[in-house]
């Protein structure tokens, strides 16, 4: 058994410590705003916080992450700046199709607790492990300022 901290609640699992996190927190937790894309860790869909930090959770074991705070999209809403990221998504009206926005959103507020006040370059360089197939790069990035502005 796995003791995991999601969204500030303690989860007991029965899964093997080489389990991805990512499997854990769907399967496992029944948390499903964690999106699968593409398993490698390249898409960024799968991002979810651990201790503050926006990691890929198709490529974290649950080993590594017990004992630590996970924080999923379903809980990112709740903190300052998550809350901001959230705003400022639906006011510029960033999703399409909307898969990749879960990850797009836990590194953009990754972003902003890191740097209150990103420049381009810091936004693009955040945010370039984050790929979104219908394009709404220019939304994602205005969305950030905003949010930043807030």
């Amino acid at each position: 058994m796995l003791n995991l901290k999601i969204n500030g609640t303690e989860h007991s699992i029965d899964a093997d410590g080489d389990m991805p996190l990512l499997w854990a927190i769907r399967d496992l937790v029944g948390l499903k705003g964690t999106k699968f894309g593409c398993g490698a860790g390249l898409c960024g869909a799968c991002t979810v916080h651990l201790d503050g930090e926006a990691v890929r959770s198709c490529q974290t074991w649950v080993e590594d992450a017990e004992g630590r705070e996970i924080t999923t999209i379903e809980h990112i809403g709740e903190t300052p700046v998550g809350a901001k990221v959230q705003s400022a998504w639906a006011e510029i009206d960033v999703p399409q199709c909307g898969y990749c926005q879960p990850g797009q959103i836990m590194s953009a507020t990754a972003l902003l607790m890191a740097s209150a006040q990103p420049q381009d370059t810091e936004i693009d360089e955040a945010m370039s492990g984050n790929i979104c197939r219908c394009g709404t790069y220019a939304r994602i990035r205005a969305a950030i300022h905003r949010a930043a502005g807030e």
